[in-house]
C-alpha cells in the first residue's frame, strides 16, 4: 500500500540549482538595471526605451504575482484553497493608503489638515485608528500586523474547528465581502466606496515623478524575488515536507505525531502577510485603494493566476499572474466586452486539459524533446 506521508521521509533538497540561481540573477539584473536604464536613460523614441505606462503595468503585475505565490503556498503546497486573500491584499493597500493621505496635508481641496473626505463628511478631528497613520515605519507595521492578526485569529478558529474543503473557501469568500460591505461604509473612516486616492508624495519626495516610479518598480522586484526565495527556502525545508503531506494526507501526518493546526496557521498567516506587502507596494503605484480591491472576484482571480500557471511550482503562478493580467490589459483595450469570457474559458481549458497549468505544459514538452532527441 502506498504511503501517503512518504512527503516526510524525502531528503532536504537544495534551495535552486545553478541553472535557478542564474534565472534569479537575470531577474534581479532586468529589475534592478535594465528597465531603470532603459526607462530613465533610453530617449522615448528609441526602441529600448521602456515606456512609464509599461513601467506602471508591471510594477502592478508584480505585486498580483506576490498574491499568487502567496496562493501557491497555501493552495498549491498545503491544500487549502482560499477565496478572501483579497482582503489581505487590501488591507495592507489601506495601510498604506492612510499614510499616504495624511502625506497630502494641506494640498488637498480642502486646505486641511484632515483628508478631504473626512473635511466633506464633517468630521472635525481623526478617528482613533488613524492615530500614527503619518508615521511611515508605523504604517509599515501595520501593513504586517493587521492582516497577520486577522488571519491568525481567523485560521485558528476554522483550523481548530477541522474545517477544510469547499466550505474553508465559502467562509474565507464570506468573510471578505463582509469586510468589503464594512468598508464601504463611509462611518467607519476609510474613504468609502471611492476609498484613499490623489496621493502626493511618500516620505516627503513626490510620487508622481519617474523617479519615484522607478523606485517603487524596483522595490517591488525585489520584493517578489526575495518572497520567491523565501517560497523556495520553506518547500524545500522539513516544515515544507510536512505542509504537502497535510495537502496529501492530513489525518496520516496527525498519526505521525505532527500537528497540523499549527502548521496550516503558519503557511497562513505568512501568506497573508506577503498579500499585505504586496497591497502596500501596489496602492502608490497604482495611486488608488478602494473597497473593490476586496471583491470576491478580486480574490477568486488570485487562485485563477496559480491554477493557469501550474500549482506546486512557485514559478507558476508567477507566470500565470503575468500572463493573466496582460492579457486582461491586452483584451480590455482592444475588445472590452469579451474580456470576461476569455478569462472564464481560460480557467475552463486549463481545469479540463492542463491540470499542471502552463508551466506543467512546458516541462511536458521538454520531456517529450529530451525523449525524440
Amino acid at each position: 500500500m502506498k504511503d501517503d506521508t512518504s512527503t516526510l521521509n524525502r531528503p532536504v533538497t537544495r534551495l535552486l540549482s545553478p541553472a535557478g540561481w542564474a534565472a534569479v540573477a537575470i531577474a534581479l539584473l532586468v529589475v534592478a538595471v535594465l528597465v531603470p536604464l532603459a526607462n530613465l536613460a533610453a530617449p522615448a523614441g528609441s526602441a529600448l526605451h521602456f515606456s512609464d505606462y509599461a513601467v506602471g503595468l508591471v510594477g502592478k503585475i508584480m505585486c498580483y504575482a506576490i498574491c499568487a505565490l502567496a496562493m501557491d503556498l497555501i493552495w498549491g503546497y498545503t491544500g487549502i484553497l482560499s477565496l478572501g486573500h483579497g482582503l489581505f491584499f487590501a488591507l495592507g493597500g489601506y495601510a498604506m493608503g492612510m499614510y499616504l493621505m495624511r502625506q497630502i496635508g494641506r494640498d488637498g481641496n480642502y486646505a486641511s489638515d484632515l483628508p478631504d473626505f473626512m473635511v466633506f463628511l464633517d468630521w472635525k478631528t481623526l478617528p482613533w485608528h488613524w492615530a500614527g497613520s503619518a508615521s511611515l515605519a508605523f504604517q509599515l507595521a501595520m501593513v504586517v500586523v493587521v492582516p497577520a492578526l486577522l488571519a491568525f485569529v481567523f485560521g485558528f478558529f476554522a483550523f481548530r474547528s477541522r474545517i477544510k474543503g469547499v466550505y474553508f473557501s465559502i467562509i474565507t469568500q464570506a468573510m471578505t465581502f463582509a469586510a468589503m460591505l464594512l468598508f464601504f461604509r463611509n462611518e467607519t473612516g476609510f474613504g468609502g466606496n471611492n476609498g484613499f486616492t490623489d496621493f502626493k508624495r511618500i516620505a516627503g519626495i513626490p510620487i508622481a515623478t519617474a523617479s519615484t516610479r522607478m523606485v517603487l518598480f524596483v522595490t517591488t522586484g525585489c520584493v517578489l524575488i526575495g518572497f520567491f526565495l523565501m517560497a523556495r527556502a520553506i518547500v524545500a525545508s522539513k516544515f515544507g515536507r510536512v505542509l504537502q503531506a497535510i495537502r496529501d494526507a492530513e489525518t496520516r501526518v496527525m498519526f505521525s505525531g505532527y500537528d497540523p493546526l499549527a502548521y496550516k496557521l503558519a503557511i497562513w498567516t505568512l501568506s497573508a502577510v506577503m498579500c499585505g506587502v504586496a497591497g502596500a507596494l501596489y496602492v502608490p503605484q497604482v495611486g488608488i485603494i478602494n473597497p473593490g480591491e476586496m471583491s470576491p472576484a478580486a480574490s477568486i482571480e488570485m487562485a485563477v493566476w496559480a491554477a493557469v500557471g501550474g500549482r506546486a511550482t512557485l514559478i507558476g503562478p508567477i507566470v500565470g499572474a503575468f500572463f493573466v493580467n496582460g492579457a486582461k490589459s491586452w483584451f480590455t483595450q482592444i475588445v472590452p466586452e469579451f474580456w470576461l469570457y476569455f478569462l472564464g474559458a481560460l480557467f475552463i481549458a486549463v481545469t479540463l486539459f492542463l491540470p499542471n497549468g502552463l508551466v506543467g505544459l512546458a516541462s511536458a514538452w521538454k520531456r517529450r524533446k529530451r525523449g525524440d532527441a
